[in-house]
């Protein structure tokens, strides 16, 4: 869905530097062995309760300085946008009481970046696994125009937050459950969800709508979702490809609001373990 229009700033860069890889467990070990990890069966079930201090959670940043995913309207790498609201939900997290929530950073190429966050999560005994994305649209809904005298791509039509589980995960139903609890958080605070994703224009992007009211999704397609051993949700917090979101999306009040939100919602479903 998103193409790739130009590279890594070296703000992006220095961004991330100190935090290229946060996780229980050490990851370095040759990609096949990590692949036996993820699927090695034996899943363990959840705790029967959520003890705050001790519940452990990844907050994902979605994607990598070298496969940093969308550009936004004004030229930015979506990997920036990621890194600044994991980070902040990491922080609100902890403050709410779960202080073993850790902050997973992740380099190199899109598959095997994706395997490393897996088998990090899978081999610290994640209870919760929380991938932070921003969105954008298929190449086909793209738009034309100039930002700071040079060519950019942006798409209006759409807006909105999303959120996605996997029936494929071996926790889908409680998945679908913290999902559900975020999507309500978001609610409250006036956000509203993108709707696109059960449209025909979609093409092979377009999704099963599991929840309505919050806007919740089914996407078996995503390693980080499917292959996850705890309970997995991916939330793109909104659409940096519109212009007027993107803006938004950089605003610290709309930071604040959306990390306050997932804390609040993650908080909610401890409650109810």
């Amino acid at each position: 869905m998103l193409r790739a229009r130009g590279i890594i700033t070296a703000l992006v860069a220095s961004l991330i530097a100190s935090v290229l890889l946060s996780s229980w467990a050490p990851v370095g070990a040759g990609e096949a062995a990590v692949v036996r990890k993820i699927a090695k069966p034996g899943v363990k079930p959840p705790p029967a309760r959520c003890e705050a201090p001790k519940f452990r959670i990844v907050v994902d940043v979605g994607h990598t300085p070298e496969s940093y995913g969308a550009l936004s309207a004004r030229n930015d790498p979506e990997f920036g946008f990621n890194f600044h609201l994991a980070k902040l939900i990491t922080a609100k997290l902890k403050s709410a009481g779960f202080a073993a929530a850790r902050l997973l950073v992740t380099d190199g190429k899109a598959r095997p970046s994706l395997v490393k966050r897996v088998s990090a999560a899978n081999d610290g005994q994640a209870e919760l696994f929380l991938s932070v994305h921003h969105d954008s649209v298929p190449d086909k809904l793209l738009e034309t125009w100039e930002f700071d005298g040079a060519p950019s791509y942006f798409s209006d039509r759409f807006s909105g937050h999303s959120l996605f589980v996997s029936e494929r995960n071996p926790h889908f139903a409680t998945s679908l459950m913290l999902a559900r609890m975020i999507g309500r958080q978001l609610k409250e605070q006036g956000l509203h969800y993108a709707s696109q994703y059960t449209l025909p224009v979609m093409g092979r992007y377009r999704r099963q709508l599991l929840d309505k009211d919050v806007g919740v999704y089914r996407y078996d397609g995503l390693v980080v979702l499917s292959q996850t051993q705890s309970a997995a949700v991916l939330l793109e917090a909104g659409s940096i490809i519109n212009r007027d979101e993107e803006m938004a999306m950089n605003s610290p009040e709309r930071q604040e609001l959306i990390a306050a939100a997932v804390a609040a919602g993650v908080g909610e479903f401890c409650g109810k373990r």
